[in-house]
């Protein structure tokens, strides 16, 4: 079964976008990678796609159909220049791009309007994953452990370093996973500052000087004092992180450095805490060598990044399984580990 699955994080950084052969055999999956492709987002689509909490209702439909837009044309970009025949694709998941994320008021919203993806290619669409999770009383979020549990199961846990940096394992028999802290999405803000898109190797918070007045205040933010379920937005950054660090009087490569110790401590403690001894790491986050030799130095953990598509394209593969498991009706969110009132079977289908 092949499926295209569609993937836009908090980093801004792009739409991810692969095509899986997926194949199940006395009830273990396996999956290939057969293409894809990273589309960077323009100057003006990073700069609409940020949070914005003060958009109208009529503008946030008008951003949701032209987003919807946008990813089919960027996705007929790709089927016609990979030589892809339609009629071998099973579905198109698409997890769309999250701009609101409140589950403790009951919503969140992903932009990406799927009846657009699917008036253009004719094909299945599912999206909109996080809703009805939400609606059963979870956070919403995270999705992928799903996908970790029935597709990278051979790797104790499974951490990934996106916008947020989120992990999943198995404990006690059941699967938990939860957002840790934020990752990308506060160190790009910073590397922009200095004129960089990211912070290329970690290279430039290895320049700064750790604040240890600015550390503990980020410690000490009651959401790394919280039990999982738990899970983490644009919103709570704006809210928690960059006021702190705002009213810091240090340098932007001060800023950086401080916040790497500060993602080493809280993913350390993590791995530590629950004896974790081996673990995954995907993400653009994983190239960031600085902090991972941060965090390696903090635990005993053995770190394995694998090759470059499962580090960029993990989360999509999983979304494209996702697809297939809800198309099949199958069980995609795992309820314990949302804090959903059951696992469930989530996304609306257009056909």
């Amino acid at each position: 079964m092949k499926a295209i699955g569609l993937m836009s994080g908090t980093s801004l950084d792009g739409l991810d976008i692969c095509l899986c052969d997926f194949m199940e055999e006395h009830g273990k999956w396996t999956f290939s990678i057969l293409h894809t492709e990273t589309v960077a987002y323009s100057i003006e689509w990073q700069n609409k796609l940020s949070y914005n909490p003060s958009l109208s209702a009529r503008h946030l439909l008008e951003l949701d159909h032209d987003y919807g837009i946008l990813l089919g044309e960027i996705l007929l970009k790709f089927i016609s220049q990979n030589d892809i025949k339609l009629s071998d694709i099973t579905l198109i998941a698409s997890h769309g791009h999250t701009f609101y994320h409140r589950p403790e008021q009951g919503f969140t919203f992903q932009l990406g309007n799927g009846p657009e993806i699917f008036a253009k290619f004719q094909i299945p669409v599912v999206c909109d994953f996080r809703r009805q999770d939400v609606a059963l009383g979870g956070q919403g979020a995270p999705l992928v452990p799903i996908g970790d549990q029935l597709l990278f199961g051979k790797h104790e846990a499974c951490l990934n370093f996106g916008g947020f940096a989120n992990i999943s394992f198995d404990k006690n028999m059941h699967r938990v996973a939860f957002d840790i802290c934020p990752v990308n999405f506060v160190l790009n803000t910073f590397a922009k500052e200095l004129g960089y898109d990211y912070d290329y190797q970690g290279l430039l918070a290895s320049k700064g000087k750790l604040c240890s007045n600015l550390l503990s205040q980020l410690n000490e933010l009651d959401f790394y004092q919280k039990a999982p379920p738990k899970s983490l937005g644009a919103e709570w950054v704006n809210e928690c992180i960059f006021p702190i660090i705002e009213k810091a009087d240090i340098t932007v490569f001060d800023k950086l450095r401080t916040m790497a110790e500060h993602i080493a401590i809280q993913v350390s403690k993590v791995l530590n805490d629950q004896q974790i001894k081996n673990c995954l790491i995907t993400g653009g986050g994983a190239y960031n060598s600085y902090l991972i030799q941060l965090i390696r130095s903090k635990t005993n953990c053995l770190i394995h990044i694998p090759e470059k598509e499962i580090v960029e394209f993990k989360e999509a593969v999983i979304f494209a399984f996702m697809g297939l498991l809800r198309l099949q009706g199958k069980d995609n969110v795992i309820g314990n580990v949302t804090g959903a009132s059951r696992s469930h079977s989530s996304g609306i289908i257009y056909t």
